[in-house]
């Protein structure tokens, strides 16, 4: 089956030469456009993609509060935010909001591509320049890792290596829904919001490294 996209940006311009290209893509499909966060929400209710393309700058609902919305309300579909803002209090509330990934326009159209099929999968996905300017901002934070058992320990290790839930219970041979407990555990214990902030902070830490 095709990756169900739906395309949230205010300029149809935008949104046409997204179209445009992604269709070219078989493995990809896209299901709908939003020119606003209000709307970006609304169809997600009704055509329940598996990745949102995000922009941050939107009129009625902004994209970064449309997303944290849609990650509350609708946690099967990932949002990868594709946006021309590059500053670091934007990024990091991106994340804690809950978007899987945070790419820059100017991203190449496989990187592009690729990217989706990783959100897809539940996989973080990140422009270089968006992880440097995010692990800085993450430096002021101090999550703890002292409190986490062996196995969170491990699974902080597979996320940091952009592993997904489906790939981690593969790997450790444990259900996916104890996966999930893990995550939702070591993300508590270390006062994080997300995946994504867990694993760059790890590895901003030397908690665990990257392959």
């Amino acid at each position: 089956m095709p990756i169900r996209i739906l395309l949230a940006d205010d300029h149809s311009v935008v949104r046409q030469g997204l179209r445009m290209f992604l269709e070219l893509d078989e493995t990809i499909e896209v299901v709908g456009e939003a020119k606003n966060g209000e709307e970006a929400i609304h169809m997600v209710g009704e055509l329940h993609p598996d990745v949102v393309l995000m922009d941050v700058l939107m009129p009625k609902i902004d994209g970064l509060s449309a997303t944290q919305k849609i990650r509350q309300q609708y946690p099967e579909t990932e949002v990868l935010v594709l946006t021309s803002v590059l500053d670091e209090v934007t990024i990091s509330n991106a994340v804690r909001n809950g978007a899987i990934g945070y790419l820059l326009k100017d991203t190449q159209a496989e990187d592009l591509c690729k990217a989706i099929h990783l959100a897809a999968e539940g996989k973080v996905q990140m422009s270089p320049e968006v992880a440097a300017r995010l692990a800085h901002e993450l430096c002021e934070e101090h999550p703890r890792i002292e409190e986490l058992t062996s196995r969170e320990r491990e699974v902080l290790q597979l996320i940091a290596n952009g592993a997904s839930n489906k790939d981690i219970a593969s790997h450790l041979f444990i259900a996916e829904k104890t996966v999930k407990a893990h995550v939702s555990n070591l993300l508590a214990k270390m006062g994080v919001q997300s995946r994504t902030q867990a694993a760059l902070y790890a590895v901003q830490k030397g908690w665990a490294r990257p392959q």
